[in-house]
């Protein structure tokens, strides 16, 4: 099988792992993450090589979990000019693409768009012909303009041949040029489905760049190995599907830890409370996976109907700030990867959750002498309060009132206690402290379909067989075996409002990397 390593960069710091063939860890590492996200992981996987743990010709398998797509957008750089075009006229054209977008994210795409006659009404009638010969006016227009093209049918997830042939069409005219389909991104709502495949379509570069410049460091540490992300369902997916689909990778720092968090507790349903140096995430294992949002999530300000997990986020970490000016404050701004500079502990100036801790003797960080004096009544406020808050954000991911297992993981998470309430049991695992870098590193590969079908043309029962056999061809895409893949997910919903007895169908496939 040979060795993995597994890499993921999170706000405060960049973890890397390797893990042996029985996928247990030999070496593991934490640099702080750096401005520009590369350097640190290449600081990562060279500080875990020099451990010596294993030979790096012995690596077969590198998974990579980044933020560099989730910052480009948030930072508004590095992003492709992309040609929007929806195919809807002469209905649609009330909203215009792009509308609620933020000014300087739509010139940092270009803010190329247009309205082209075509596309479906909900129960797969055309609204008009497709207009090939706009089509090919448009190809003449952006080209030398556009990098790349986010293609929207109306109702496409139910018909997409319209959106097929548009690519068509624009590759016949502009070559190999990156064309995004809506169909294949997000589900029906039509402006949600658009602002996520013209992010997608925005990001093809940094993904692309992103690969490369890793491939690269993995050949530089003499690393011949199968490249993988890891995508926001905590599942992986080879280099070429991730460059195709790079908004996929966005969210993919909690999942990764939640799958890890599954994977060292031996827990396929619990509560995952991942406390970095900057946040708290907690998310929930649902079967081993994290559980989905069924709401639409907001990426950079641009709202999108995608896949995500469902997570709640709280500004509490090891490095959060806490005060007292009028009563105790725990942050929510942190001193991120400067804790060794500016904690107390570490000879800073500035009181943070960590020093609370070590104060009071429930960690041993730093220099506890630098702590010695603070007052008892400051430390038990401030301790009180970082519980309320954990107690709080679980309490709200629950969804019920019985207690269930939580697992805690992150660097972190030395700031918590062994109970708290709402929970069964607090797990914290051997090896918590990097379970990002090796959720990245045992995922699975998998492959998600979510369609419309019509019951009356195929029955129940074939709609469900059609939709598991597409989630299985996207998962081998993917990367995965196909003697190994699963279905681990069936979600079906009858939508009423539609004709054809019509219900939409969700199926997720997972299966190991070939080997």
């Amino acid at each position: 099988m040979g060795f993995r390593i597994g890499i993921d960069v999170g706000g405060t710091n960049t973890d890397a792992v390797i893990l042996d063939q029985n996928l247990s860890p030999v070496a593991k590492t934490k640099t702080p993450t750096t401005p520009d996200v590369s350097t640190g992981i290449y600081q990562a996987m060279s500080m875990v090589l020099q451990q010596g743990a294993v030979e790096p010709s012995k690596i077969k398998y590198a998974m990579l979990g980044t933020t560099h797509c989730t910052n480009a957008v948030v930072e508004r750089k590095r992003l492709n000019k992309v040609a929007v075009i929806r195919l809807g006229l002469p209905a649609t054209g009330a909203i215009k693409p792009l509308t609620g977008w933020a000014s300087d994210l739509r010139q940092a795409i270009g803010n190329l768009q247009f309205l082209v006659k075509g596309g479906h009404e909900f129960d797969g009638r055309e609204i008009a012909a497709l207009e090939e010969q706009r089509l090919r006016e448009i190809a003449k227009e952006i080209k030398g303009k556009a990098d790349s093209i986010a293609i929207i049918g109306v109702f496409s997830p139910v018909t997409n041949t319209h959106e097929l042939r548009a690519a068509e069409i624009m590759r016949e005219e502009l070559g190999d040029i990156p064309v995004s389909l809506s169909h294949e991104i997000g589900s029906v709502g039509l402006l949600e489905r658009e602002n996520a495949t013209v992010l997608n379509a925005a990001l093809v570069d940094v993904a692309r760049t992103t690969a490369a410049g890793f491939i690269a460091a993995l050949q530089r540490e003499g690393i011949d190995a199968s490249v993988y992300f890891g995508q926001n369902d905590g599942t992986l997916m080879a280099v070429d599907y991730a460059t195709r689909y790079p908004i996929l990778t966005i969210a993919c720092g909690p999942t990764n830890s939640i799958r890890g968090a599954s994977y060292l507790a031996k827990q396929k349903n619990a509560l995952v409370v991942d406390v970095g140096g900057t946040t708290t995430d907690v998310g929930v294992l649902v079967n081993g996976f994290p559980r989905e949002s069924s709401i639409a999530v907001e990426i950079g300000g641009v709202r999108t109907n995608f896949r995500m997990p469902d997570l709640i986020s709280i500004g509490l970490g090891g490095g959060t700030i806490v005060r007292n000016e009028r009563g105790i404050t725990v942050g929510p701004d942190s001193v991120g990867y400067r804790i060794t500079e500016e904690a107390m502990i570490f000879g800073g100036k500035t009181l943070t959750t960590s020093d609370v801790v070590t104060a009071l003797g429930l960690a041993a960080m730093g220099d506890a002498g630098k702590v010695k004096d603070l007052p008892k009544e400051t430390l038990d406020q401030a301790y009180g309060q970082i519980v309320a808050m954990t107690e709080d954000v679980i309490d709200r991911m629950k969804t019920s009132s019985e207690p269930i297992p939580v697992i805690l993981v992150g660097g972190g998470s030395i700031i918590l206690p062994d109970q708290l309430a709402g929970a069964s049991e607090v797990i914290r695992p051997a090896h918590y402290d990097v379970a990002n870098a090796i959720g990245s590193a045992i995922a699975q590969v998998s492959g998600q379909v979510e369609r419309v079908f019509s019951i009356d043309e195929m029955g129940r029962e074939g709609a469900i067989q059609r939709a598991k056999q597409m989630a299985i061809e996207e998962a081998i895409k993917a990367g995965a075996d196909p003697d190994s893949i699963d279905i681990v997910e069936i979600e079906d919903v009858p939508l009423a409002y539609l004709p054809g007895n019509a219900t939409k169908i969700r199926v997720k496939a997972a299966g190991n990397l070939v080997v």
